[in-house]
C-alpha cells in the first residue's frame, strides 16, 4: 500500500493486511486512522533518531504494536480492565492466532499496555518507546521533525475526523462498564471523571485541538 515517498509505506503482507482489517472492523474510523498514523509517525521518528528497522527494532512487530494499540477501546473489549491491558490482550490473542511465539507477542503485548504510561514506556526497550512515540506525534508531541509535507500526506491518506472526541469517546464508554476499567489516575478514569464533571471538552480533547495536527 504506497502512501507516497514523503512518507514510509505500511507493510504488505497477509497478516499486516489482516491486522489494518481488524482493526478497522473492530475501531471506529477516525480511531483506526489515529492507529495506522501512529505507525508512520513511529518509523518517521526512528530514522530521525538513527534508530534501523532490523538492527535497533522489528519493523513488524512496530506495525502490530501500533496498528492495534487500541482494541481496548472498542466495543469487543470486555471491560473488565483499563483499556491498554485490554487492548494488548486482544492484540496477542490476534498475534498468536497467526503463529507468532511468544517472544513476539509479548513484546507487542508490552508495547500496548505501556503506550500511555509516560515515563515507563519509553524505558522499555525499544519497541515500547517508538510505539509510545508514534501515538504521542499523531498527537503533536514530539513530531517537530516531521514536515509539513509528510503530514498533509499523511492526513490526506488518513484523516483525523476529530480523532481525539472519537477517542475520548470509546475510551469513556469503555471505562463506565466496570470500576476496574475505570481505575482512578487512569487515563480511562480521569477521562470518565472529567466528562462527568463538565459537559465541555476534556483535557486530552484541548490538548489535541492546540496541537500541531488538531484534534
Amino acid at each position: 500500500m504506497n502512501v507516497s515517498p514523503l512518507v514510509p509505506e505500511l507493510p504488505d503482507t497477509p497478516v499486516a493486511r489482516r491486522a489494518v482489517e481488524h482493526a478497522r472492523a473492530h475501531e471506529s474510523e477516525p480511531v483506526a486512522n489515529h492507529s495506522i498514523r501512529s505507525y508512520v509517525f513511529a518509523t518517521l521518528l526512528a530514522a530521525q533518531e538513527g534508530l534501523a528497522a532490523g538492527a535497533d527494532f522489528d519493523e513488524e512487530l512496530l506495525f502490530f504494536a501500533c496498528v492495534l494499540h487500541d482494541l481496548g477501546t472498542s466495543p469487543s473489549a470486555p471491560g473488565k480492565e483499563r483499556f491498554e491491558v485490554e487492548g494488548a490482550d486482544m492484540a496477542a490473542e490476534f498475534l498468536t492466532g497467526h503463529g507468532y511465539g511468544s517472544r513476539e507477542t509479548d513484546a507487542v503485548w508490552e508495547a500496548i499496555a505501556l503506550h500511555a504510561s509516560p515515563g515507563i514506556a519509553l524505558r522499555r526497550g525499544v519497541l515500547a518507546y517508538l510505539t509510545r512515540k508514534g501515538v504521542g506525534a499523531d498527537f503533536g508531541i514530539g513530531a517537530e521533525l516531521v514536515s509539513e509535507e509528510q503530514g498533509e500526506v499523511l492526513h490526506a491518506r488518513y484523516p483525523r475526523l476529530n480523532m481525539a472526541t472519537a477517542l475520548v469517546d470509546d475510551i469513556v464508554r469503555q471505562a463506565a462498564r466496570s470500576p476496574e476499567a475505570a481505575a482512578r489516575f487512569t487515563i480511562a478514569g480521569e477521562l470518565a471523571r472529567e466528562r462527568g464533571e463538565s459537559d465541555g471538552p476534556t483535557s486530552l480533547e484541548l490538548a489535541a485541538r492546540a496541537g500541531r495536527w488538531g484534534a
